[in-house]
């Protein structure tokens, strides 16, 4: 009976260890940062890992007053593809915990 003790605190051990692991990956992950464009950079925004945006960039020739419309496109375009860019990492960082649990 006391030997299944024994591999309960290694697991519990070992849980925490995993637990520390997962949040200093996820610190390092929040400090990362992550830039997305519209086509032809006309657009660009900076996001950390933990999906703040830093930066937005808009190049001049982008704005058209008679076309707002476009530069709208072209900003959804640039966030959503720094958010793409956070996601694809994070899965990449933090899937390896996950992996099997879905």
């Amino acid at each position: 009976m006391m030997r299944g003790m024994g591999n309960m605190q290694s697991m519990m051990k070992q849980m925490k260890k995993m637990q520390a692991q997962m949040t200093a990956e996820q610190a390092a992950l929040n400090e990362q940062t992550f830039t997305g464009a519209a086509p032809d950079d006309m657009v660009k925004v900076t996001f950390t890992g933990d999906k703040k945006m830093k930066d937005i960039t808009i190049n001049p020739d982008a704005v058209d007053p008679d076309d707002v419309d476009m530069l709208q496109d072209l900003v959804v375009a640039a966030v959503n593809d720094a958010l793409t860019k956070v996601d694809e990492q994070t899965q990449s960082t933090m899937g390896k915990y996950t992996k099997g649990l879905q």
